[in-house]
């Protein structure tokens, strides 16, 4: 098993996604957090599951909730910044710190 705490991972939470497979295949989105343990993201407004919950404080009645469920990385895709297309992620030394770059145009990534 990988050592999930050092791992470096080709997506970053506020990064733009596009997914791979799927149901959702084909659409970009947001990345709203990364499980690095799971390898999983959730994207904003992708892969909405429901969910009945029971009445709490911050939902007094209860219900079905739709949520976003966990998209595993290996289905998602990092959409360049400047172009706006699918790219694949590279990591150089710059300055003496590890960054990522994009494949595609050989730009730094933020």
């Amino acid at each position: 098993m990988r050592d999930s705490k050092n791992m470096k991972l080709h997506i970053k939470k506020g990064d733009t996604v596009k997914v791979l497979s799927g149901p959702d295949k084909g659409k970009s989105g947001k990345v709203l957090m990364v499980d690095k343990k799971n390898y999983r993201a959730k994207v904003e407004d992708l892969n909405k599951v429901s969910r009945h919950t029971k009445p709490n404080t911050q939902n007094p009645n209860g219900g079905i909730i739709e949520q976003e469920a966990a998209i595993h990385l290996s289905n998602l895709m990092l959409v360049d910044p400047k172009t706006g297309d699918p790219t694949r992620v590279g990591r150089k030394k710059v300055d003496g710190k590890s960054v990522r770059y994009s494949k595609r145009t050989g730009e730094v990534i933020d």
